[in-house]
């Protein structure tokens, strides 16, 4: 059997979350390649309480913790932490002046080197700046009665209020809606340069909502304005992408909280995502060692690094108890596009 891991949670496994392992992908018949069309589905809503204003501290934000879905918590098995690939020399190893071998000129070069972040990675801090880091954001929300965190974006949208995550950032499945959903874009080391907008209104897929089914594992939230500010106005926001072409490399950007992260820092993995080779979803994958924390994280392909701008095709959802260093996030295709007509008419 093949457990999957929902990137909410870090350390966290339910037992009732358990898979078999599915048919192998014949060659040529990857579904990131030949997505499936989504059969018709529903949306559905929720209002959300307006407690989240008032509600987080700085002390309630610092305990709140990266989990799994919450059916079948009561048993859980501890998984060991990521082996995280060599990375990039950090940028400030290359202001240390230590020059490059070759000659007088290496230290330029050095900088020059480090200040491009790779195109290929599974799992660096992102210290290009840009547009991402704006729009990229930690969620701080209560899932019965506890504290939570996830990744998010702000999206471009007609009421300028929406936010793209996870559905399990905003629903737990078949169970509760989240309590004090509020979204920090630009979140850095316990800053908020941009403040904290609360949820207004929720929308996610019925097949989620109904049956946790991975392939809808998406959220919407329209969130409050700031005195007459409205989101995209204060940080901008990603375009969003539907049915769009697969194979294209993709930035998969998010805070992931479990060891050997902090959720601090915002991270991305960047590469080619594939089908799903247990052929359990229609999800794609995305080699990335980020941990709990960092699911509702966008993925951006068509992403320029020198602006920090992308399409957002997917979000990061969970990932196969047997390969951890794979994420898997659900293709947007009419559902998704049914979910955003919905949040932002909102």
């Amino acid at each position: 059997m093949t457990p999957s891991l929902p990137l909410l949670a870090v350390t966290l496994l339910a037992a009732g979350l358990v898979r078999g392992p599915g048919p192998a992908v014949p060659p040529g018949n990857d579904p990131a390649s030949h997505p499936v069309p989504d059969p018709v589905t529903d949306v559905v809503e929720h209002v959300a309480d307006h407690a989240a204003e008032t509600y987080w501290t700085p002390q309630r934000m610092a305990r709140a913790a990266p989990i799994g879905l919450l059916a079948g918590l009561q048993k859980i098995t501890a998984l060991p932490p990521p082996v995280l690939a060599p990375g990039p020399a950090p940028r400030s190893a290359a202001r240390t002046g230590v020059p490059a071998t070759g000659g007088t000129g290496g230290t330029t070069r050095t900088r020059q080197a480090a200040a491009m972040p790779p195109v290929t990675t599974s799992g660096t801090h992102w210290a290009a700046g840009g547009s991402v880091t704006r729009t990229t954001g930690r969620v701080f929300l209560t899932m019965n009665g506890v504290d939570f965190v996830c990744s998010a974006s702000a999206v471009r949208s007609a009421n300028r209020d929406v936010v793209v995550t996870a559905g399990h950032c905003v629903k737990d499945g078949a169970g509760a809606w989240a309590e004090n959903w509020t979204f920090v874009p630009g979140y850095d080391q316990g800053r908020q340069p941009y403040g904290a907008f609360p949820a207004r209104r929720m929308f996610v897929a019925g097949p989620w909502s109904r049956a946790g089914n991975d392939d809808y594992d998406v959220g919407m939230v329209a969130v409050d304005d700031q005195d007459g500010r409205h989101l995209t106005d204060v940080v901008g926001g990603q375009p969003l992408g539907f049915d769009a072409p697969q194979g294209r490399r993709t930035y998969g950007f998010g805070f992931p909280a479990d060891p050997p992260y902090d959720g601090e820092r915002l991270l991305y993995c960047a590469g080619v995502p594939h089908g799903d080779p247990q052929g359990q979803t229609r999800d794609q994958g995305l080699r990335c060692d980020l941990t709990a924390g960092a699911s509702g994280g966008p993925w951006l392909s068509g992403f320029d690094p020198g602006s920090g701008r992308g399409t957002l095709t997917s979000v990061s959802s969970f990932k196969y108890s047997n390969d951890q260093r794979t994420m898997y996030g659900p293709y947007f295709g009419s559902a998704v596009r049914d979910l955003f007509r919905g949040a932002e008419r909102a």
